[in-house]
């Protein structure tokens, strides 16, 4: 069964959160994302006036569109400079562009290095590409976040068996239970089956038909 975190536990979580692995939390839970998803956008995926993202590429090589919470803009503006920081001083350096998806880097010789194209979540050393052998920047990895969210736990006293995958299955269980239609959660979570979204129904604190148990009803 997924592990939902409540929203108390969660406030708690981030507090313990700070830095560019705080915002990942954050963005991964407000979204919905997969942890893959949130370190593999780009600055072009991010819609700061429609209050989206655009994941590309996701499981079954499909792209969504998901949540972009409203708190989080002026955070990531603020982070977004320091990765433009870094895409500078990856251009005076005369370093090779950002990995492209698929054969974008035949077609578009030079968009690699165009900064709509940028990692939002750049690392910050320069590592060798495994697949071409180049030496160019690439995003952070995907430990990275996973160690602080753990870290985070334990500082925060959360004795639960969370982990970075908890946030997007919190995400799910909140908007069920705030009343949204399992449809529309299904879309912004990128099932292909609606059946994969049903398993959150089953973990949601409330529900529409108001039962309560018979512990709670006596006097």
């Amino acid at each position: 069964m997924p592990v939902v975190l409540s929203q108390d536990e969660l406030t708690r979580l981030f507090a313990a959160m700070h830095g560019a692995t705080g915002l990942m939390a954050k963005l991964t839970y407000g979204g919905g994302l997969r942890s893959s998803e949130c370190l593999r956008l780009r600055v072009k995926d991010i819609d700061f006036d429609r209050g989206c993202l655009i994941v590309r590429s996701g499981r079954g090589n499909k792209d969504r569109m998901t949540l972009f919470p409203e708190r989080l803009h002026e955070d990531i503006r603020r982070h977004l400079e320091f990765a433009k920081a870094l895409h500078a001083k990856d251009r005076r350096a005369g370093a090779p562009g950002v990995q492209m998806p698929g054969a974008l880097d035949k077609k578009y010789l030079n968009a690699g290095k165009q900064w709509e194209w940028f990692w939002v979540f750049p690392s910050r050393k320069l590592p060798v590409d495994p697949r071409s052998g180049l030496i160019r920047r690439h995003h952070q990895h995907v430990t990275c976040v996973r160690r602080a969210i753990k870290r985070a736990l334990k500082k925060a006293g959360i004795a639960r068996h969370a982990n970075a995958h908890s946030l997007r299955q919190s995400f799910a269980t909140h908007l069920l239970e705030a009343g949204y239609d399992i449809g529309t959660v299904q879309e912004l979570l990128g099932h292909s089956s609606v059946e994969t979204t049903m398993i959150y129904t089953h973990v949601a604190v409330k529900n529409q038909l108001g039962v309560k148990s018979p512990l709670d009803t006596m006097k």
